[in-house]
């Protein structure tokens, strides 16, 4: 009710002329969303909080801005323009930025304060610049060449960073640059994440400075016994030929290797990681005091993780504590070391949900800081003087993502306290003493509104109100914004799904229309949200006359642990069997022509959508594929070995029943096949393989492939014309409405 309340508020004070949403406007300047920011940061001394935002001329390339607490202005800081007119990026930058999903975006990608409040570390292809924020034009360029991972040390010694597989640091007393490694070339690399763990493991660093800026502990890895998939990347003019070190499921991965590093003298240490060479270094982190180094490591099979402390000084371990699993042990980034006592916050699945527990630097477990029936997302921060722990959760509501507040001793362990109060989406970046936090808000008719909050929730400062009013970008479509209603279903084994529906334009009871089914599937991930609508092509096909429906299947993320283990040991099996128990409720609805159900997806859900047109043909008119994958023996190893349960060798029956290939037969439904050329993630191979089954069956099917595109199609000309190719084929092959 409340959702509908603020659109029709919106809409009496806008126009009455109402325009319907359009490609081209969607992927036009400026963004439909408003003046949208990202990597929000409060600095040290919270004088200041800093983002990025697009241009208004170009919403993908991003500057530096900042709010001024003080004066409660907001400005430019830094013009990616002025600093960097031209970037031409590295093939390793771009292949970064691939992995870490933001290869659509130019100018400014990221940043870091320094801990005086003072100074900023500014990348921009390839160089990197110290900024100044009271002089911030006189920005001073101190690394360039290929330039990746830079950081400003905890005291703000040094800046460290990687350049061409080495690891390096400039004392910024002097000015002087050390190279801490030697050996880095070929298949040596040092200071960075392996592949899997960049794509896969949630790692975009692969070093780790100590506290007192005393150390750096680094991994170093040898990729040379990772096979060597041939790729071509066929642009337009152009078909390069590309090596790449891609360990498919079952195939060795890196050996990898912890070092402790002197930046001041360049003196080495080995951290014995165990006898069993083939595991994941999953995340490296220092105590407070910076004497004890503490590392996570993670059996091939993801069963286990130990969690062991490193004496930095002598090198002498000792085990703090493991989590075990007969699926698979979850990766975080929620280990915080106290700073007012040896002691450290833990994130663990243990019960089936995610909660935090206190243990002291010798692994005792001192009391859990969660529990109950929800669990924790993250932590956001920690406020040791105030005795809180700040997290998010969707305790109140699945499809919701709020800001609580713990108790570190635990005593409101069951009763956290909401501090964000609208119901909806919020995203929150805390300061680092947890004195002050940044929220971002929406809700399906409410565009991304960011404020500074204090941390019981309180209104310190709009820093973008955003309101849909009259000058706002989507103002000429408020009129025809059409809302978008929330429900369950139940799996068929009683649990609990949720699905998001938009009904179209002018809808009518007495009519039937068709199903646009848009559907992900895979771990990792929930569509079903009430927020803004990451996709406005959703909002697009309601208006076009479809039912848009999204419904998260078992598996998907932030749920319980028996929600998201049925998928374990074949994949596709229980996810299709929900989206199909979906589209049967679907068929009951008067207002659904069930002969009329297309299903579209992308990578993971490109995969689904085969499955579905596999397994139902008979109820699914028609399917779009993008990025599928197709064979699971073809994807990498941390990511497949861990769903699938094991690799092609060990479990080969599981392999070839959460293919695609096993079930092909079944598919007879229409087809769209899309993939991009250079896709470097599911690699383009599991697309031919797929054409050549389909064409040696007599399958008839459409295929669309992209000259030079990624996984993502990133380019804005790439986005708009795929959706547009998508609209087309829904189109083409399921009508309009029809009367009843």
């Amino acid at each position: 009710m409340r959702l509908l309340l603020c659109l029709l508020a919106a809409i009496a004070a806008l126009p009455a002329s109402a325009e319907k949403l359009t490609l081209d406007r969607i992927y036009a300047d400026p963004s439909l969303s408003g003046p949208g920011v990202r990597n929000l940061r409060v600095s040290p001394d919270g004088e200041r909080v800093t983002f990025l935002r697009g241009r208004e001329d170009n919403q993908f390339q991003m500057d530096l801005w900042e709010f001024n607490m003080k004066d409660k202005t907001m400005h430019r800081l830094v013009d990616s323009k002025k600093l960097v007119p031209n970037e031409n990026l590295s093939p390793e930058e771009r292949a970064r930025r691939e992995r870490a999903r933001v290869a659509s975006l130019s100018g400014i990608i990221s940043y870091s304060w320094a801990p005086s409040g003072k100074q900023l570390l500014v990348p921009i292809a390839g160089d990197l610049y110290l900024v100044d924020v009271a002089n911030p034009d006189q920005a001073r360029k101190v690394a360039s060449g290929n330039v990746t991972d830079p950081k400003i040390s905890p005291k703000g010694r040094y800046v460290s960073y990687v350049r061409d597989q080495n690891l390096y640091v400039i004392d910024l007393s002097t000015g002087k640059e050390r190279q801490l490694t030697l050996d880095g070339k070929g298949t040596i690399h040092n200071g960075e994440a392996e592949f899997v763990a960049q794509e896969e493991m949630g790692q975009r660093t692969g070093y780790y400075w100590a506290p007192d800026d005393s150390a750096l502990a680094y991994k170093r890895f040898d990729e040379s016994q990772v096979p060597v998939a041939r790729r071509f990347e066929i642009y337009a003019d152009r078909t390069d030929v590309i090596d790449q070190r891609y360990p498919a499921a079952g195939d060795p991965n890196v050996l990898v290797d912890l070092m402790i590093v002197s930046p001041a003298t360049g003196e080495q240490k080995k951290v014995d990681l165990g006898p069993e060479k083939d595991i994941y270094l999953v995340r490296a982190d220092w105590s407070a005091d910076s004497k004890t180094l503490v590392y996570q490591r993670q059996t091939r099979d993801q069963k286990r993780l130990d969690l062991v402390a490193v004496d930095a000084a002598t090198l002498a371990q000792r085990p703090l504590l493991s989590e075990t699993s007969k699926t698979w042990v979850s990766i975080h980034d929620d280990l915080r070391f106290l700073k007012s006592r040896p002691a450290f916050i833990w994130a663990s699945e243990r019960t089936g949900r995610n909660h935090l527990y206190l243990y002291d630097l010798n692994g005792k477990l001192l009391h859990p800081i969660s529990r109950g029936e929800w669990g924790v997302d993250n932590v956001l921060a920690v406020d040791e003087q105030a005795g809180k722990v700040y997290v998010a959760s969707n305790r109140d509501a699945v499809i919701d993502k709020q800001a609580y507040a713990l108790n570190l001793d635990g005593s409101n362990a069951d009763k956290p306290v909401r501090i964000t109060k609208a119901d909806g989406w919020h995203e929150d970046s805390f300061a680092q003493n947890g004195k002050l936090f940044v929220d971002t808000f929406s809700d399906p008719a409410t565009p991304p509104q960011v404020s500074i909050r204090k941390p019981d929730g309180s209104m310190v400062e709009w820093l973008e109100h955003n309101e849909l009013n009259a000058k706002h970008p989507y103002a000429p479509y408020v009129a025809s914004h059409l809302p978008t209603e929330f429900g369950t279903i139940k799996a068929h084994d009683g649990q609990t799904m949720y699905y998001s529906m938009i009904k179209p334009a002018g809808f009518d009871p007495n009519k039937r229309y068709p199903v646009f089914l848009f559907v992900y599937g895979g771990p990792h991930s929930q569509r079903v949200t009430r927020q803004w609508g990451s996709s406005l092509f959703n909002q697009y096909m309601a208006q076009q006359g479809f039912i848009v429906f999204t419904l998260d299947n078992r598996g998907s993320s932030r749920r319980e642990r028996q929600f998201t283990d049925v998928i374990y040991g074949q994949l596709g099996k229980h996810e299709v069997e929900d989206q199909l128990t979906g589209i049967e409720w679907l068929s009951k609805q008067s207002y659904v022509d069930p002969r009329r159900v297309g299903v579209f997806g992308w990578s993971y859900g490109g995969f689904m959508t085969l499955r579905m047109l596999a397994a139902a043909s008979d109820k699914i008119a028609m399917g779009v594929s993008v990025a599928p994958v197709t064979d699971w023996a073809l994807y990498d190893t941390h990511y497949t070995e861990q769903f699938v349960g094991g690799t092609p060798k060990s479990v080969p029956e599981a392999y070839q029943q959460s293919g695609v290939f096993a079930h092909l037969d079944g598919l007879k439904s229409p087809l769209l096949l899309v993939h991009g050329m250079a896709d470097d993630n599911v690699l383009f191979t599991n697309s031919t393989r797929l054409i050549d089954s389909l064409v040696n069956r007599n399958v008839k099917f459409d295929l669309m492939t992209y000259p030079g595109a990624k996984h993502g199609i990133s380019s804005r000309a790439g986005q708009r014309h795929v959706y547009g190719l998508i609209e087309a084929f829904f189109k083409k092959n399921l009508g309009g409405t029809e009367a009843k």
